[in-house]
């Protein structure tokens, strides 16, 4: 390898060499001819050979002669250029819900850009731009005069301009050997300049030049391209810009900080003025139309768009890590590439869901302030305060491990400043943020007085996720609880026992009993006992019905299922139906002791609805890059996971959590849902110390599921009248469902659940438990008692009807 090198650096001294010498032998004879001609003839061959060596000069840096000048872009850069362009999320009805970009630009025609913003910008940047081919000499030899004068003016023109914006000749591309000579540089970086320039007036029109510089140029605020900018600072669209308006961007682009009409107004106007005067020099208007205008002050819309401004700010930060290995795979940049993303979600339920977690949540916290007045939330089962939970939270935070490799690990001098009173921004219902002063101890101990949530619905059919609710805030609170987080999820994990039981051949009106059970099991090799109890610690001894005992979460009756079934069977069908989390293989999995998130939660509710046919939940319909070919469509096969049988069957059940005497669905009645024919079911869930509560809820058309907890699980309400599941996420599913299904256009998810199997069912499930009335405090005779069969001890007064 050595050795060819040194060939190869021989063979280009000699080449120059050989070369060199016949250039210079073939110039002193040029220089003896030159001598002998007459005056005129001597500057007419003075101007052909400057300006053949100039071309010379032109091309050998265009093609980066032996390395010396550095990369240029090439033809294909040229014809085809590449810019940070954002992409655009659409929800399923057709609305913007937001981008994502590195520079918020969206490019536009030039058919939509106001032949006065064209005007103003020629007049102003370049006002022989339809007579130049990229440069203009005119300029160039101006600013060389004014240059010898102590003088300075600029002679870019626009197309030049184009070049720096849109190629970053001076940053990206080197500047060769050459370029690490002093003052070199900057002569390269120009030459590219004028060479890409006048490229680009080859391959494209004057409009296109145009188009393509204001689409490219940077105003400031985030503003990148025209139509960003029409939009940041007068909420319109760049056809509609007037002359103020138009001059008033023109302006910006001298120096967007120093002209910016945000931060300096009065030097926004000045510049302003001066831009429209140069186009009464160029008789675009008059005189007395320049003074009108320039007594209009500048009046403002102004908005600036951030990446994450919107709805549905923990969907969209989700579906950018849900895109990665998509993006990598194939190549793609969903931040600088100008996609267009078609994603499940509606606008209007979104809209809905957000409103029902707020009013919720707000009605909670209340409740939860005043539940714990005067005292921290955070208490053990002995109601004493955890000992150094703050503290343990304190050092999870960057600032503490900032701190730690400031004063290396001293420390007092690490709780000097996490005790530091600074002014800071903390979450308020009322205020969304409240600039207080607080130390980062104090803040962390604010923060975690707040309850969180989450909410997402879900089409069983099809999997198309049409509304997500994250927490109660994206800016504090950026860890998505939908997808992310991963909980206790309590009684709604008997979904799967219950399931486990009807696949065993177990039907809804099979009964069983509510009493004490010990289950004996071995763990790591040890023998273990559990005993547990119903959530108000009583055994009634009753003998009941599947369906009732799924409706009213009895869990001892939970326990007996899952005892004969066996545990690795409810795992089994717990993975079937949509679980992705890892589940514990211990008894307490029954009760749901095992964390999963919420998605994979409802979307295993939705399988069941969807007469046991599974599908990964759907976020995004489609992807088109910028020319709108379509580069991605979602994976939306489906797999029957069981029986229509026994989802037909264990539906029943879920629907026996709103027909069921007691069952804790019927909660729902408090919401106006019941005369729009439409059926419900669903499960309320609580977990150990009520640390998490959940409730899904599912209808033909929709199913939608709602937890909430605080973010460490030692944060809690300690009663269940007040943190149990339908207290607490339940209302949200109710809230949500009220304007689902008031709102006309959304009409299709209203329905009943088929009154007749489209199979033969070979197991009874049309089962109902009544209760017999206490007649001793009620006269017996304004009761109307339905014909029942008595399956249980009289004193329970509960009875069965086919």
């Amino acid at each position: 390898m050595w050795n060819k090198l040194v060939s190869l650096y021989h063979f280009i001294i000699d080449f120059i060499k050989r070369y060199l010498k016949k250039f210079i032998n073939w110039r002193k004879a040029r220089l003896t001819r030159f001598k002998g001609l007459v005056w005129y003839r001597k500057i007419a061959n003075a101007f052909v050979t400057t300006f053949v060596l100039f071309i010379l000069y032109l091309f050998l840096v265009d093609i980066n002669f032996l390395w010396l000048f550095g990369k240029s872009p090439g033809l294909s850069s040229i014809s085809n250029p590449n810019q940070s362009v954002a992409s655009v999320i659409y929800t399923s009805d057709g609305k913007v819900l937001g981008k994502y970009f590195h520079e918020n630009r969206t490019p536009v025609t030039f058919e939509e850009i106001s032949p006065k913003l064209i005007e103003t910008l020629i007049s102003t940047e370049d006002e022989r731009f339809y007579k130049h081919f990229g440069i203009d000499f005119q300029a160039v030899f101006a600013a060389l005069k004014d240059m010898t004068k102590g003088k300075s003016r600029g002679a870019s023109t626009i197309t030049q301009q184009l070049v720096k914006n849109m190629y970053k000749t001076r940053n990206q591309y080197s500047t060769g050997l050459f370029g690490y000579i002093p003052g070199l540089k900057l002569i390269i970086s120009k030459t590219k300049e004028w060479t890409i320039a006048i490229e680009i007036e080859i391959f494209y029109t004057k409009q296109d030049i145009l188009t393509m510089y204001l689409n490219t140029v940077d105003f400031g605020s985030n503003s990148f391209g025209i139509y960003t900018a029409s939009k940041t600072f007068f909420k319109t669209t760049p056809a509609k810009l007037n002359y103020e308006q138009s001059a008033t961007l023109v302006g910006l682009l001298k120096a967007t900080t120093t002209y910016s009409p945000i931060s300096h107004p009065k030097r926004s106007k000045e510049r302003r003025d001066i831009v429209l005067e140069n186009l009464v020099v160029h008789n675009i208007i008059t005189q007395h139309e320049c003074d009108s205008l320039k007594e209009i002050p500048i009046k403002l819309n102004y908005s600036m768009e951030q990446s994450y401004d919107g709805d549905a700010l923990h969907f969209r930060a989700y579906l950018d890590k849900y895109l990665k290995d998509w993006e990598e795979q194939n190549g793609y940049d969903i931040y600088s590439d100008g996609l267009k993303i078609y994603v499940t979600i509606d606008s209007r339920m979104q809209k809905y869901a957000e409103e029902a977690v707020n009013k919720q949540m707000r009605s909670l916290q209340r409740k939860f302030f005043d539940h714990w007045r005067g005292q921290n939330p955070w208490q053990d089962e002995n109601h004493k305060d955890i000992v150094n939970f703050v503290e343990d939270i304190a050092k999870r935070t960057k600032y503490y491990s900032t701190l730690s490799n400031r004063f290396n690990n001293n420390v007092d001098s690490i709780d000097k400043y996490m005790n530091l009173p600074h002014r800071t921004k903390v979450f308020d219902y009322d205020l969304i943020e409240k600039d207080t002063t607080l130390s980062t101890m104090d803040s962390i101990r604010y923060m975690n007085h707040f309850l969180h949530t989450s909410f997402v619905a879900m089409e069983p059919e099809t999997g198309n996720v049409k509304a997500w609710v994250g927490d109660i805030n994206f800016k504090f609170w950026q860890y998505d609880k939908v997808a992310q987080a991963k909980r206790q999820p309590g009684s709604t994990f008997k979904l799967f026992v219950y399931t486990a039981a009807i696949m065993s051949g177990m039907s809804p009106c099979d009964m069983m009993t509510d009493k004490r059970v010990t289950w004996d099991y071995v763990e790591k090799g040890e023998k273990k006992s559990w005993s547990p109890h119903n959530a108000n610690g009583v055994f009634t001894g009753t003998t009941m019905t599947l369906k009732h005992a799924f409706g009213r979460s009895v869990n001892t009756v939970a326990v007996q299922l899952a005892e004969k079934v066996g545990i690795n069977e409810i795992i089994k069908y717990a993975y079937l139906l949509g679980i992705k989390t890892k589940l514990e293989n211990q008894p307490s999995i029954c009760l749901g002791s095992s964390d999963v998130s919420l998605l994979e939660l409802v979307n295993s509710f939705g399988t069941i609805v969807n007469e046991g046919v599974q599908h990964e939940p759907i976020l995004v319909t489609r992807i088109e890059d910028k020319d709108g070919k379509i580069i991605y469509q979602p994976n939306t096969t489906q797999k029957r996971v069981i029986p229509y049988e026994d989802a037909w069957l264990v539906t029943e059940l879920l629907k026996g959590g709103m027909t069921e005497p007691g069952a804790t669905t019927q909660a729902l009645w408090e919401w106006d849902l019941f005369r729009y024919n439409t059926d419900f079911g669903g499960k309320t869930g609580t977990s150990s110390n009520h640390s998490d509560a959940w409730f899904v809820g599912v209808t033909k058309n929709l199913v939608g599921g709602a937890w909430v907890g605080g973010e460490q699980r030692s944060v809690h309400f300690r009663t269940g009248q007040l943190g149990e599941g339908s207290k607490t996420a339940l209302p949200i599913f109710g809230l949500f469902m009220e304007k689902v299904l008031k709102d006309e256009n959304l009409k299709q998810y209203r329905g009943k659940f088929p009154a007749k199997p489209k199979e033969p069912i070979s197991r009874p499930y049309g089962c109902h438990t009544y209760i017999k009335p206490d007649t001793t405090s009620v006269d017996s005779s304004s009761i109307d008692l339905e014909e029942s069969i008595e399956v249980a001890p009289t004193e329970n007064k509960m009875n069965v009807v086919e």
